[in-house]
């Protein structure tokens, strides 16, 4: 875990994994988000990309956009985000170019993780801003849901 971590943050990483289990009552990979400024929730969004046909669909994504719109700003300095699982490249790219000042995830994905598993982008110093990284927030929870999600998904095989 990096950065500075608040009781605060477990309350709001519940919000997410709530989001996260809508998209799993959909059908979709459960992964949920919720942005928070000043302590107030300003979006919250999950997984959608089969449902809308949209491979940026992602809860990360949703969440940013819908922030975005909430703040009149596409700069979102003073938020962060509470995402269930580590951002893909995509996602990443987009908390970069958002100014998104923290990100707090629930479980590493060692397969598209963008935020210290395969790469770090959120951190590099190569870029022009650097978001503070705190991951492990409610992991067991986060990494079960996906887990006996693919479980399912596989037909009951374990991983």
């Amino acid at each position: 875990m990096q950065g500075m971590y608040l009781d605060v943050d477990e309350q709001f990483m519940d919000l997410a994994l709530a989001e996260a289990k809508k998209a799993e009552a959909s059908g979709e990979v459960p992964v949920g988000a919720v942005i928070v400024s000043d302590g107030i929730v300003i979006a919250k969004s999950f997984n959608r990309p089969l449902s809308l046909n949209d491979p940026t669909a992602h809860a990360e994504i949703g969440a940013l956009r819908d922030a975005c719109r909430e703040q009149g700003n596409y700069r979102l300095s003073n938020a962060t985000m509470y995402s269930t699982v580590e951002p893909c490249m995509m996602c990443a790219g987009a908390m970069i170019h958002a100014r998104l000042a923290r990100l707090v995830f629930g479980t590493p994905d060692p397969n598209a993780g963008s935020a210290g598993s395969i790469y770090n982008v959120l951190t590099d110093p190569r870029l022009n801003h650097r978001v503070e990284v705190i991951s492990g927030i409610r992991e067991d929870e986060c990494a079960s849901l996906l887990r006996d999600f693919f479980q399912r998904r596989r037909g009951g095989q374990s991983l």
